[in-house]
């Protein structure tokens, strides 16, 4: 037990190549993000009026980036499994990187006298709290919008780590139908994400969290290194699947992704057009503000429900053996009720009555007829 504690803490200490890594994957899509073309979406509108705009690039980004590695692994001047042999100190040095940055952001929030809602400081003088929910909505470094690239690097870190494992995979012969389900849904998932990317500048995260430890955490270690658990589980267990379950998986995942991909694209057109029509028809408006047709008028929350049936997609290809590769979708079921709980607070409160005629209307959380 000594010499294995002993193995993986050594394990944990950042090398120079980690930081190297690191360094060069960020110095990449800082530079991609500001000068590769792509979409240019108008944010909300904040308190004060404004809007942020979002240069939408990030499915070029990626694809570039893959191509540019693939090119270098075949020329030998970079190894496909690099992340998956030093995953460990990757993710002490990413950790030690995200306090370093939470730190340096609560120090420039408390300093700011800016008056833009998008920068203005929000102090509660509570150093926790401050320091894990930050203080300024959208600071920016060197005019990249820091929340929106720290996600997208997550989410990318998420792939890349994932085909560093597969790659491994291939290189220890022990490649079989459960690694190819795994990548094949994560992976379609993530090209799906950057090619709606705009739907992001319409999420919770992005016009109302301030940035602050719990997101950087959560886009730069948590997403991209406990959402691959499911991968390094594979990588050393062989799962063999029968031919019913790879067809339930498979139906599993395309149900999750309808409605997760159906109720988030219906909610962001309805903010751009209250009129827009919902499954053919003319979408009923509570209040004039809340959309109660198609999923939306289904769940109050129903996106949710579309994303855990997308998480239990990506463990179900590791069988029944070990509760360890479910640790990402129990998780995510733990923290979306929680989330939940946070919304139907947060809106009762900002929307009064309208809310509570929304809530008669459509009873249902997540599941309809469960919660």
């Amino acid at each position: 037990m000594e010499l294995d504690l002993g193995s993986l803490l050594h394990a944990l200490i950042p090398t120079w190549n980690s930081v190297a890594v690191l360094g060069v994957y960020f110095g990449y899509l800082a530079i991609a993000g500001s000068i590769l073309p792509g979409k240019v979406v108008s944010g909300v509108t904040l308190q004060d009026g404004s809007r942020l705009h979002y240069r939408c690039n990030g499915l070029l980004s990626l694809l570039l980036l893959v191509g540019l590695l693939g090119v270098g692994a075949q020329m030998e001047i970079v190894s496909a499994t690099v992340i998956s042999e030093r995953g460990l100190e990757l993710l002490s040095a990413t950790f030690i990187f995200s306090v370093v940055v939470t730190m340096m952001l609560y120090v420039a929030g408390r300093l700011s006298k800016n008056k833009v809602s998008s920068l203005r400081p929000h102090v509660t003088g509570n150093l926790i709290e401050d320091w894990w929910f930050g203080i300024q909505l959208n600071p920016q470094f060197f005019s990249i919008d820091l929340k929106f690239f720290f996600v997208r690097a997550g989410m990318m870190g998420w792939l890349f780590i994932n085909l560093s494992v597969l790659a491994k995979s291939i290189q220890n012969g022990t490649l079989n139908q459960s690694m190819i389900l795994y990548q094949s849904f994560c992976t379609l998932y993530i090209l799906d994400y950057f090619f709606y990317e705009e739907y992001m500048t319409s999420t919770w995260d992005i016009i109302a969290e301030r940035l602050g430890f719990m997101l950087v955490f959560g886009d730069l270690v948590w997403i991209p290194f406990t959402f691959s658990i499911q991968g390094w589980w594979l990588l050393r267990n062989n799962v063999e699947l029968t031919t019913a379950a790879v067809i339930a998986n498979c139906f599993v995942f395309l149900l999750g992704y309808m409605v997760f991909r159906g109720a988030n694209k219906q909610k962001h057109d309805f903010k751009k057009d209250p009129k827009a029509p919902i499954w053919g028809r003319a979408p009923r408006v509570i209040g004039g503000k809340l959309l109660a047709s198609g999923y939306w008028g289904i769940a109050r929350h129903c996106n949710y429900l579309g994303d855990l049936m997308l998480a239990l997609s990506f463990s179900l290809p590791c069988g029944i053996s070990s509760p360890v590769p479910y640790f990402y979708p129990i998780y995510l079921l733990i923290l979306l009720i929680w989330r939940e709980r946070r919304d139907e607070a947060r809106c009762a409160e900002k929307y009064r009555e309208v809310w509570a005629e929304y809530r008669q209307l459509v009873p249902w959380r997540i599941l309809p007829y469960l919660y």
